[in-house]
């Protein structure tokens, strides 16, 4: 009975995210009917937009992998988007100054620093929560201005293209660029660098000691105190491997769409990543089924722009109804939800 609660108030947030969706359409002045055919063709209209939903989507699980993570821990993370840009910091200058190295090399080479500077730039609010109790939410917001100034010095200074005007890095060399996995797509290997990512860090987190202590200091930092796990420390380790895996996430939008550092390079994926997160339960699973909904949110509501003229915002009012109706879920739905 209490799973059979659990769907159907599931099933009620559906029907109901459907209903405000249909009511903000007719706001706007478009038709039901070709607003919706416009979504679902924006989607699978054609093998190109099915690889889009892909291409979104992993940027997504990446960073909201990353979100988990530090949720896992008590370390409420808002600095994905920060950590990502220093990740694309990270391979831009790994690939200038190393561009002589063959790409067998150069690709795991600018992943791995593009996790280093990810996480260090995580570790320095996870550091300042553990040791002397400051909100990471604030400085890890504070953290995403920062490097967003620091990739707009860098790409009007030293990494800027001498050959154009606009501010952005000349194009990679070869070897530090991702292959494209599907043809006449977009679709590149960063997707299987996500994947792989969820599959260490669900071993991590749920098949070892040192997961098992983060999770513990997320529950109770206060008995694993007691009971002579460091909170301290894992603090630091989750902060890390969070940020870390944002950091992966900009290596991959560099290395696998854009081949060059632009201030633009991410629309707010780090901002999406903590609703990922929580739709996804902080689970590695769950983080890839939320991120693909949201990605294909994002690319069906261009479908419907192009069909209907439905402004694209309305993907992100859905994505804020969404959250809303999960979090609010037991008390709307409390009748069928009485056991739980």
């Amino acid at each position: 009975m209490k799973r059979f609660g659990t769907l159907l108030s599931f099933l009620g947030i559906a029907v109901l995210t459907l209903l405000i969706t249909m009511l903000l359409i007719l706001m706007v002045g478009s038709n039901v009917d070709q607003a919706f055919s416009g979504f679902l063709s924006g989607i699978f209209g054609s093998f190109y937009s099915a690889s889009e939903v892909l291409v979104k989507a992993t940027p997504l699980i990446l960073t909201g992998l990353g979100v988990a993570v530090g949720s896992r821990s008590g370390f409420i993370n808002i600095g994905a988007e920060g950590q990502l840009y220093m990740g694309a910091i990270a391979v831009t200058g790994i690939a200038f100054w190393m561009h002589d190295l063959p790409a067998i090399v150069m690709i795991p080479l600018v992943i791995l620093g593009g996790f280093v500077f990810g996480g260090v730039w995580s570790v320095i609010p996870g550091f300042l929560k553990a040791r002397f109790g400051i909100s990471e939410v604030i400085t890890t917001l504070m953290f995403n201005y920062i490097a967003l100034g620091i990739v707009g010095i860098l790409v009007r200074t030293w990494l800027k293209d001498p050959s154009s005007a606009l501010p952005m890095s000349a194009f990679l060399p070869d070897a530090a660029t991702l292959p494209i996995i599907l043809s006449s797509t977009r679709l590149h290997a960063g997707l299987l660098v996500a994947l792989i990512s969820v599959v260490i860090i669900w071993l991590l987190v749920w098949k070892t000691p040192a997961g098992y202590e983060m999770r513990a200091v997320g529950l109770n930092p206060r008995a694993c105190m007691c009971s002579g796990i460091s909170v301290y420390k894992n603090i630091l380790r989750s902060s890390l491997i969070s940020g870390g895996l944002a950091g992966i996430a900009g290596v991959c939008e560099v290395t696998g769409l854009h081949h060059k550092l632009i201030e633009g390079i991410s629309p707010g994926y780090g901002y999406i990543a903590i609703i990922v997160a929580l739709l996804g339960k902080n689970h590695p699973i769950g983080v890839v089924i939320s991120a693909l909904g949201i990605a294909a949110l994002q690319v069906g509501s261009l479908g419907m722009q192009r069909m209907a003229g439905v402004p694209t915002s309305i993907s992100s009012i859905i994505m804020g109804v969404v959250v809303l109706l999960i979090l609010a879920r037991k008390r709307i739905f409390r009748r069928l939800l009485t056991d739980e």
